[in-house]
């Protein structure tokens, strides 16, 4: 349980360093008359986020949750991927990427790595996190719970974020 624990500790540092990143982002976006929309839904997004560690850790503890060394370990190879990806995103994006939706109009859609591949594919690492992580330690219910709230918030996440960008004027060159 020490290791799953650090393994959990870790990816909230992770979380952490996005949120450094999305608030530099942030301020970058708005210097050059970012309109920021969705602020709605992003209270939910970070409670729904900081449950995921929480109950991590919890359902383990409280329900005695195993560790199966085969499916484990390759959950593990899951987180990381999951990882990888994200930090694609956020290189591909760079000032562009943030926990927030904001859109500074003028700049093209960026079409470049993972987006050459997939319309949202932040959005793939947070879904594959989120049943991994979990299943590491055999925390099913929260793999589950987070898994069904998620795609429910992530309905509304991607209408805003398409509504945003398809409003936005847009520069004729690609990114």
């Amino acid at each position: 349980m020490i290791w799953y624990t650090a393994l959990v500790l870790a990816v909230a540092g992770e979380r952490l360093a996005e949120l450094v990143v999305a608030l530099r982002n942030s301020r970058w976006a708005l210097a050059r008359g970012g309109v920021e929309t969705g602020r709605a839904h992003y209270p939910a997004m970070v409670a729904l986020h900081t449950a995921l560690l929480v109950g991590c850790l919890v359902e383990v503890r409280l329900a005695e949750r195993p560790f199966m060394p085969l499916f484990g370990w390759a959950m593990v190879a899951a987180v990381l991927a999951a990882q990888g990806l994200r930090w694609w995103c956020i290189r591909t994006l760079g000032p562009r990427w943030n926990t927030r939706v904001i859109v500074v109009p003028g700049l093209p859609l960026v079409t470049g790595g993972p987006y050459g591949l997939l319309r949202h594919p932040n959005y793939v690492a947070v879904a594959a996190e989120g049943l991994a992580l979990p299943l590491v330690h055999g925390a099913w219910v929260t793999a589950v719970l987070f898994t069904v709230l998620n795609s429910a918030l992530m309905t509304v996440r991607v209408r805003c974020e398409e509504a945003a960008l398809t409003a936005a004027p847009t520069a004729d060159v690609a990114a």
